[in-house]
């Protein structure tokens, strides 16, 4: 097992590449041969480092579509099994991570790990208000905090758009621990400005919700890889999204979201996003 101080490039590379690609700590460790407090050491480092890279990098971000969401996750344990005195503290229990979505890009242009209540929805919206460079057409979903939240950080100068998912009744039987309840009609709702009808949409940054499960263990439901401390769970975050806004070649693109977005001219390799903690 080796120590962080004697990782060699190539080792850190090897762990970054299993981290970004939907491995868990315990597996990574297994494959690489690195003690799991040296991968951990490893993961909150560069996961600073790729946080304040983006915080700065992404600025002044010229787009015409945004569309943002929140996925759920959990940290330490579900919401019903968190201790009693640890009831209502970050970190326990339920967390969710906002999102917000160049359409045209692909650019996860910011996110916030935090709770799903009024006060992040508005510190969310006022980050990405300060990112952009001209107004933009924005379309959530129907969660009401986003109302009061968009008005503060937008004032006027947004088109501005929910979609509204109504569901059905949960079939008699039906497997509701494994599957969520069907969608059965989506309506959209001008909140401000003059959004157009056919961009109100959240279908890519619900798809970059299936990225996220898919490349972090600690998205993957029923299992036992979810995050034991808030601050893993947030660097594994900062990490995964440097790796897909600025290594990752979108196949439908065909470059990286920050090279379709102007603020990078070549795709990152590894070795690159391992120096960032130099």
């Amino acid at each position: 097992m080796f120590s962080m101080n004697q990782l060699s490039t190539e080792a850190r590379v090897q762990i970054v590449r299993c981290l970004v690609d939907g491995v868990g700590i315990n597996a990574t460790c297994r494959i690489t041969g690195v003690a799991k407090n040296t991968v951990l050491k490893l993961l909150a480092e560069l996961g600073a480092a790729c946080d304040e890279f983006q915080d700065k990098t992404i600025r002044n971000v010229k787009c015409k579509r945004v569309q943002c969401d929140e996925i759920w996750s959990f940290c330490y344990a579900k919401q019903k099994n968190v201790p009693i005195g640890k009831e209502g503290l970050r970190g326990f229990g339920d967390v969710w991570t906002w999102t917000a979505l160049d359409a045209d890009t692909k650019l996860l242009i910011t996110w916030l790990v935090g709770s799903r209540d009024a006060n992040d929805a508005l510190g969310f919206m006022r980050d990405t208000a300060s990112r952009l460079a001209n107004r933009v057409q924005l379309t959530t979903d129907g969660h009401r905090p986003y109302l009061e939240a968009v008005e503060d950080a937008f004032g006027g100068d947004i088109d501005y758009a929910m979609l509204v998912k109504h569901y059905g009744a949960t079939p008699e039987g039906a497997q509701v621990r494994y599957s969520p309840a069907e969608v059965i009609s989506c309506s959209a709702k001008p909140i401000s400005g003059d959004p157009d009808p056919k961009h109100i949409s959240t279908s890519y940054t619900e798809r970059h919700n299936l990225t996220m499960r898919m490349s972090m263990r600690r998205f993957t439901r029923l299992t036992n890889g979810f995050s034991k401390k808030i601050e893993n769970h947030e660097h594994s975050i900062a990490l995964n999204f440097m790796h897909y806004n600025f290594a990752r070649i979108h196949k439908t693109l065909r470059v990286t979201p920050a090279m379709e977005a102007g603020l990078a001219d070549h795709a990152w390799d590894m070795e690159e996003i391992v120096g960032l903690i130099d």
